[in-house]
């Protein structure tokens, strides 16, 4: 078969790009078209999403794609991260710009949503991890800020259903982003429409779900002119970021819970696949969340902090007039003594503070261990706690499913550092397997390659990424010292 080419346009909190995946019927090569930043931007007393900007970015890349590959081009389709949302009008009109969800406005809104509804009942009917970033959270501080918004809005979407209607025009929401909202019944697998009656939030705006690979429509004609694209289509994958990586993980076995993934960047998301939601009361005591995933299943997982932390350290030793490089931190961790300092990444005091390393020495002042000082001591504090977080919530999941988990896939950007996935192995006394760092557009560009008909089954696209990329193993080691330190760890995050 002639090469076929699937754009996948892939967006995270700290950047953003525009992807080729070149099929060749058994294989995919990615290339990367265009790369460009994201973050957030205050305005207006709000950390908001520079929406036009990415827009803008996304315009470039499909541009160049066009030039590149012509009509070889067969689909696109978009991932983000999740929660986050835009408004628009029925006549298609954007209703404000768009907050991010480190934005101040969801602080303390737990008191006043469960004065409403309770904790366990939001839980029942949604079955997702209690954080007040959550599109439920950031809708009802919207009813208190800007109601006129709500009252005008003909339509909820989120990020990447957002940049899906602008592609193309269509308003459906996916369903693995869909299920970040806390607004989703995962029995039903549709809108939580009880729920949300009982916060007066209004079910008009939420559109339908569909599942991923859905062919949401054509490219817009405008958008075909101005780009030099044909009128491709435009194809849902796993919206959800972590749905698409997910997706892109190398295990050969799908369906069964004895292997668990961690997909490693900004966030960490780490958790398994199950077949239907978990909604025990432990689940529920251990926060941890149910989000949709590919042909109907879910992920059981926890959202931990991640690498936020050492991506805010380093943008606090840069104003400070030290620049470093990711690979000269990791060096200086590696080089820091062991287990001197740890913290709980998912305090809330490092959500979004104006200084990292501030926060984690006052986070170790107040548990009376050694404070932090240099670049090296702080990041190895941070890789030390992420690790050892990893191990704990492997635990809660073992717990959870009854299964025991033999292996564990790192995938993401994450997966490049060598020195936490050697901490992770330690401190989880399994074995680690990292790679491909390109999970997500895999994910995502081979839901599209099914979509187009070219493959059947999860198990097949699974079965490509193994084809088609290589996994570094990392083993335990120093187990001992790792399961003391465990101990001391667990009263830290009490």
């Amino acid at each position: 078969m002639s090469q076929q080419v699937y754009l996948g346009i892939d967006i995270g909190a700290e950047s953003g790009r525009v992807m080729a995946g070149h099929w060749d019927g058994k294989r995919v090569q990615l290339e990367e078209l265009h790369r460009f930043p994201n973050g957030g931007v205050w305005m207006n007393e709000a950390l908001r999403w520079n929406t036009l900007g990415l827009w803008a970015e996304i315009l470039a890349g499909l541009s160049i794609a066009a030039k590149r590959f012509g009509s070889a081009i067969v689909s696109v389709g978009v991932d983000t991260w999740g929660v986050d949302f835009a408004l628009i009008s029925k006549s298609g009109e954007l209703l404000g710009l768009p907050v991010h969800y480190r934005d101040a406005r969801t602080r303390g809104i737990f008191a006043r949503a469960f004065a409403k509804v309770p904790r366990e009942e939001i839980f029942a009917a949604t079955g997702l991890q209690f954080m007040e970033l959550n599109t439920l959270f950031q809708l009802i501080a919207l009813q208190k800020t800007s109601p006129e918004l709500l009252a005008a809005a003909d339509t909820l979407l989120l990020t990447p259903d957002f940049l899906h209607f602008c592609l193309c025009g269509a308003r459906a929401s996916e369903f693995t982003i869909a299920t970040t909202s806390q607004c989703v019944n995962p029995k039903k697998r549709a809108w939580a429409t009880d729920l949300l009656q009982k916060f007066g939030l209004p079910e008009r705006i939420f559109p339908e779900i569909v599942p991923p690979g859905s062919r949401l429509g054509l490219l817009r004609p405008s958008l075909a002119d101005r780009t030099g694209l044909n009128r491709i289509h435009v194809v849902a994958p796993a919206a959800h970021d972590t749905g698409s990586a997910v997706a892109g993980v190398p295990s050969p076995s799908t369906g069964k819970c004895n292997w668990a993934y961690l997909s490693s960047g900004t966030w960490s998301l780490l958790g398994v696949e199950v077949q239907d939601a978990l909604l025990s009361p432990r689940v529920l005591e251990l926060n941890f969340t149910n989000e949709g995933g590919i042909d109907g299943t879910y992920r059981l997982l926890k959202n931990i902090m991640g690498l936020w932390l050492v991506q805010q350290c380093r943008r606090a030793f840069r104003e400070k007039g030290n620049d470093l490089d990711y690979e000269t931190l990791v060096r200086l961790a590696a080089e820091a003594p062991p287990f001197r300092s740890l913290v709980d990444p998912d305090d809330s005091r490092f959500l979004n503070p104006p200084d990292m390393p501030a926060a984690i020495q006052e986070f170790c002042r107040e548990t009376d261990q050694p404070v932090p000082e240099t670049e090296g001591q702080l990041i190895r504090c941070v890789l030390e706690s992420l690790a050892l977080t990893y191990a704990a919530v492997l635990d809660g999941l073992e717990q959870l499913t009854g299964v025991k988990i033999d292996t564990l896939h790192i995938v993401g950007g994450g997966s490049r550092n060598q020195l936490l996935n050697q901490f992770t192995a330690n401190a989880a006394n399994r074995p680690v397997l990292a790679g491909p760092v390109e999970a997500t557009v895999l994910g995502n560009v081979l839901v599209q390659v099914r979509s187009h008909g070219e493959l059947k089954s999860l198990a097949d696209i699974r079965a490509v990424v193994r084809g088609s990329t290589e996994v570094v193993e990392f083993q335990p080691q120093d187990v001992s010292a790792w399961a003391a330190v465990r101990e001391r760890f667990a009263k830290l995050r009490r």
